[in-house]
C-alpha cells in the first residue's frame, strides 16, 4: 500500500507534463465488475468500447498503448484512425501500440495480464518516458493496482481502498454524510433476515410503501436490482408481518431475465447490498452527472446525461441522451459536485458518475434523489469523449448545453447495444459502407453524424454501439432512427434504391 501511494505521487506530473514533452498512456479496458452470465463475445466487445481514446492521438505529443485480450481487427483500428484529421493519421498510427494476450477466456483482462510477465515487459518497452506515463483503467480494483505496481506506472483512478465509496451501501452512506437527498432505505444488508428487518423498519417509517428495490452492492448497469412487491400486506406491526415479508423477499423479481430469486439472494449474501423505496410519480427520469477528480484534488464537471433504461422492471442501462434536460441538469450538477468535492477531500481521483432519479412535482418542478456513485468509467464515458474529441467543444454546466469550437450546439443519442438481426449478414465493412451510402456517418465539416463503437459485436451478437450526434435533441433521435432503418433494410432493397432507372423508363420520358 505504501509503495502504491508513492507511485501515485507521480500522477500529477504524468497527467500534466510540460508543453512539448512526449507522454505515454496505457489504456486498460478491463471490466473487473460483477455481471450475470455475460457471453465471452460481449466481454470482448466491451474491451473495445474505450477505443474512443484513439481519438486522443490528435495530440502529436501522445503515445498510446491499448491492451486487449484478443487482437482488435485492423479494419476497426482503420475506422478510428479515419476519424482523425488526415494530416494526423500517419503520425497517429506510429504512436499507437496494440498489445493483445491471445486469450479469449471469460476472465477480467487485468487478471489475465498479471499472469503474463512477458507481456507486462512488452508494455513497459512501449513507454518512451516512464516519468510522464500513466495507466488509464476502466475501473480501479486490486487487480489494476497490481498492474500499476508491476509496470511502475501511476494509476489514473481511485485507490482500491476507496472502493466501498462506489458501492451501493457506500453511496447511501456518502449521500447521508453530505446531506444530498436520496431514497429512504437501509444499507449493508446480506441475509434474508437482514432484508426482512429492513423492510419492516421502512414500512413503519412509511406505511404507504408499495414496492421496494434491492440492489447488489457491486453490480453495474442496474443488473443487480430486484423488486419486492409489498401490495396487499397487512398494516405495519401486524403479527406475522415478518413471515409474510419473507415470502415476498423469496419471490423477488430480479431485473435480469433468467435469474431466479434464489440465485439473486445467494449473490446478495456474498456481496451485500441495500434495500430502498421505489420512488414513483407521474413522471420519472434517470439522469446522471459525469465528473473527474484530478490528482491535485480539483473537481471538473464533465457532462450530464438522461439515461435510457430497459429490462423487466426498467432498471437496466440501455443508452443515454446528451445533455440532460435543462429543467433539472443544473440542480443535479450542483449536488453531484458537492459529493465529488467530498470524495476529493477523501483522496479519490479519476473519472466517476453519479446517478439520480428526478420526479416531476407540482408547477413542473423536479425533485432529485441521488441513487449511486460509480467510481469508474461507464456507458456515458466514451460517447462524451467522442463528441469532445471530434468537435473540440465543451459542456457548460450552468446552461446544460454543449457547444463546439465553432460555437454550434450539439446533442446525441448513444447506446452500446443497437440490436438488428441483419447485422451479421452485413458484417463490419457492410455496416460502415451502408452508413456512408446513406449519408449517416460522422461528417467533420458539419460536426454531426453517427460514430460507431464495439464493432466486434456485429458478427457475434448482432449488435453495434452508436453515438448519433446532431444539432438538436429531435434531430439526434431522428438520426438514430434513420440509422436503425438503414441497417435493417434488406440488401436487395438498398440495391434497388441505388440502381439507375431502367432504360424503358428513360425512353418513355422522351416523348
Amino acid at each position: 500500500r505504501e509503495r502504491f501511494a508513492r507511485l501515485q505521487q507521480r500522477l500529477a506530473t504524468a497527467t500534466a507534463p510540460k508543453r512539448g514533452t512526449r507522454r505515454s498512456v496505457v489504456v486498460l479496458p478491463s471490466r473487473s465488475v460483477d455481471r450475470w452470465n455475460e457471453p465471452a463475445a460481449e466481454t470482448r466487445s466491451y474491451e473495445e468500447r474505450l477505443l474512443s481514446f484513439l481519438l486522443d492521438l490528435h495530440d502529436p505529443e501522445l503515445e498510446l498503448t491499448y491492451v486487449t485480450s484478443l487482437p482488435v481487427a485492423q479494419r476497426t483500428i482503420d475506422y478510428y484512425i479515419s476519424l482523425l484529421p488526415p494530416s494526423m493519421r500517419l503520425s497517429a498510427r506510429r504512436r499507437l501500440r496494440l498489445v493483445s494476450l491471445g486469450d479469449g477466456g471469460h476472465r477480467p483482462l487485468s487478471e489475465k495480464l498479471l499472469e503474463r510477465p512477458r507481456v507486462l515487459e512488452q508494455i513497459r518497452r512501449t513507454l518512451g518516458n516512464p516519468k510522464v506515463a500513466y495507466l488509464m483503467p476502466y475501473n480501479s480494483t486490486a487487480l489494476e493496482r497490481d498492474i500499476a505496481l508491476a509496470l511502475d506506472l501511476p494509476l489514473f483512478g481511485p485507490d482500491p481502498g476507496h472502493a466501498w465509496l462506489g458501492s451501493k451501501s457506500g453511496s447511501r452512506a456518502l449521500f447521508a454524510k453530505t446531506g444530498v437527498p436520496h431514497p429512504l432505505g437501509t444499507e449493508r444488508i446480506r441475509t434474508i433476515a437482514d432484508t426482512v428487518d429492513a423492510i419492516c423498519a421502512l414500512r413503519e417509517a412509511k406505511p404507504e410503501l408499495a414496492q421496494l428495490v434491492i440492489k447488489l452492492d457491486h453490480a453495474v448497469s442496474g443488473e443487480g436490482n430486484a423488486i419486492v412487491d409489498l401490495a396487499g400486506l397487512p398494516i405495519p406491526g401486524t403479527r406475522g408481518e415478518a413471515a409474510l415479508i419473507q415470502q415476498r423477499v423469496e419471490r423477488l423479481v430480479p431485473d435480469v431475465d433468467g435469474v431466479s430469486a434464489a440465485e439473486y439472494l445467494r449473490k446478495l449474501a456474498a456481496q451485500g447490498g441495500v434495500v430502498e423505496e421505489r420512488i414513483t410519480g407521474r413522471e420519472l427520469r434517470s439522469p446522471s452527472v459525469q465528473l473527474e477528480i484530478t490528482p491535485a484534488g480539483s473537481v471538473t464537471l464533465l457532462a450530464t446525461h438522461d439515461q435510457i433504461l430497459h429490462g423487466r422492471n426498467g432498471q437496466q442501462f440501455a443508452g443515454c441522451r446528451f445533455p440532460a434536460d435543462q429543467a433539472y441538469a443544473p440542480a443535479i450538477s450542483a449536488l453531484a459536485h458537492h459529493v465529488a468535492d467530498h470524495l476529493a477531500q477523501t483522496g479519490v481521483i479519476g473519472r466517476l458518475a453519479i446517478d439520480f432519479l428526478v420526479i416531476r412535482g407540482q408547477h413542473d418542478t423536479w425533485q432529485p434523489f441521488a441513487l449511486e456513485v460509480n467510481l469508474r468509467m461507464g456507458g456515458t464515458t466514451h460517447p462524451y469523449q467522442t463528441l469532445v474529441r471530434l468537435t473540440g467543444g465543451s459542456y457548460h454546466p450552468d446552461t446544460a448545453s454543449f457547444t463546439t469550437r465553432r460555437g454550434h450546439t450539439r446533442h446525441y443519442v448513444a447506446t452500446d447495444h443497437l440490436k438488428i438481426p441483419e447485422l451479421p449478414m452485413l458484417g463490419e465493412a457492410g455496416v460502415l459502407e451502408r452508413a456512408m451510402r446513406e449519408n449517416l456517418r460522422f461528417d467533420h465539416n458539419h460536426g454531426r453524424g453517427v460514430v460507431f463503437h464495439m464493432l466486434s459485436s456485429i458478427d457475434s451478437l448482432a449488435t453495434v454501439g452508436v453515438t448519433a450526434i446532431a444539432d438538436a435533441p429531435n434531430t439526434a433521435d431522428q438520426l438514430y432512427a434513420n440509422l436503425r432503418t438503414a441497417l435493417a433494410r434488406p440488401s436487395s432493397e438498398l440495391a434497388a434504391r441505388r440502381a439507375p432507372a431502367p432504360a424503358r423508363a428513360a425512353l418513355g420520358t422522351r416523348g
